[in-house]
Order: structure tokens, then C-alpha cells, then sequence
């Protein structure tokens, strides 16, 4: 008798701890956002080649997950659909908050032994796929990479990643507020770095709010320098 073998897709659908996975695989044929790069919010796009996350690339994300969310939020905004396997910390209202549409996000926070096999199912229907790369195996990792590269998806890893074609590392600053000793803290200011392989050979680098005092992301404004006290 021959057994019969569900295929990833079944799989994760049928997985504990799935939120929105199963909605997700009914409709991984659906079509894809238009265009070969998908895009990201406007202070984030001068540092990416092509201005966006170019489709069947591998991204690593190091320094937090806000920069990560803020990966996501432009390409859900404007109708891609986005997955993040892995991260069962990961807040959605902090998600929300820098604009990523959770309507479109799939999650899988415990994904244990089936990782990969989450991991390669997702990029085959999803835009952007997210994981924790301490999880991953190097030759793993290279293999999800290629699926990712045949499938036009982005693969984002939190965290180092063998032979990510684009690196964005993000400086903790310091944050503003609260006034008078008490309140809420305002906007937080950090240095991203973007460097990579082709296009991204070149390291870049910009001082943003992340966030900013609206919740956002944006380029920050130069603080003034201190003048020394004349006596």
C-alpha cells in the first residue's frame, strides 16, 4: 500500500499555534502585487537598491524586530501579503502601529520541526516571508534562499543569514520624552546601515525616528549643537 504524503501547504494549515496560516494557503494562487520590487516606506527607500525589496532576494534584518516590521509595512499596505514564522513575541500592535496591515499577515509563531517546511510552503504564495534565523541551518538557509529566488518572493531574517544579498543593521539611539519626568516617550532616534552584494556593495547609512512621534518611520531632523557657555 502506498502512503500518501500531505504536502507542506496541508501541513501548515493543520498546525497548532496557527493564526491566519489557513487563509493564507487558500489563497497562495491569488496574484501577486504588480512589479519586480516591492516597496518600502520613503526613508527606508533611499537606502535599498531599486528603492525596495527586490523579489527572490534574501534580506537580513539585525539590531530588533521594529526595523523588520517596518520591512512589512508599506509592501501590506499596498496590497502584498506577508508571513512571519518563528516569533511568538512578535507584538501586532507595535506592528500596527508602523503601518503593517495585519488583515494581510500571517502568522506562525511555533512552528518547531516544521519550520522549513513552513518556511518553503509560505514563499511559494506569499510576498514576504519573515523568520527567526537561529532557528535555521546553514544549508537550510541556502536552500530557502533558492526557493525564494525561484518563487519571486523576499525572504527577511531576522538575524544573520548565509549569503543574504542585503544586510540592514540599526543602532539603538536615544529616545525623547518624557517631559517634565513623567508621560509617554516620544520617538526614538537610530542609525541604519545597509550594505549587501551587486547593487548593495556599497554600504549606505541614514539617521531616522524609529519611531517617530507619530509612530512612524522617518528620516530624523539634525539636532542643533551645543554651544559651549561664554563666560
Amino acid at each position: 500500500m502506498t502512503a500518501v504524503v500531505e504536502p507542506p501547504v496541508a501541513r501548515l494549515a493543520a498546525l497548532p499555534g496557527v493564526s491566519t496560516a489557513s487563509r493564507v494557503a487558500a489563497q497562495a494562487e491569488r496574484a501577486r502585487a504588480t512589479g519586480r520590487v516591492l516597496p518600502v516606506v520613503p526613508a527606508l527607500a533611499g537606502l535599498l537598491p531599486g528603492a525596495g525589496l527586490r523579489r527572490g532576494s534574501t534580506v537580513a534584518v539585525h539590531g530588533g524586530t521594529s526595523l523588520l516590521l517596518v520591512l512589512l509595512a508599506e509592501a501590506t499596505a499596498r496590497g502584498a501579503w506577508a508571513a512571519v514564522i518563528g516569533m511568538p513575541s512578535l507584538g501586532l500592535t507595535a506592528a500596527a502601529e508602523y503601518g503593517v496591515d495585519l488583515g494581510r499577515l500571517a502568522l506562525v509563531p511555533q512552528p518547531g520541526t516544521e519550520l522549513p517546511a513552513v518556511v518553503a510552503a509560505l514563499l511559494d504564495g506569499v510576498d514576504l516571508v519573515a523568520v527567526h534565523s537561529e532557528t535555521v541551518q546553514p544549508a537550510v538557509a541556502r536552500r530557502l534562499s533558492a526557493r525564494a529566488r525561484h518563487r519571486g518572493a523576499v525572504l527577511l531574517s531576522a538575524g544573520a543569514w548565509p549569503g543574504a544579498d542585503v544586510e540592514l543593521s540599526c543602532r539603538r539611539g536615544s529616545w525623547t520624552g518624557p517631559s517634565d519626568g513623567y508621560g509617554h516617550l516620544g520617538s526614538r532616534q537610530v542609525t541604519v546601515r545597509v550594505h549587501g552584494r551587486g547593487a548593495a556593495a556599497r554600504p549606505v547609512s541614514a539617521e531616522l525616528a524609529l519611531p517617530a512621534a507619530g509612530g512612524q518611520v522617518t528620516r530624523a531632523v539634525p539636532r542643533p549643537a551645543l554651544r559651549e557657555a561664554t563666560a
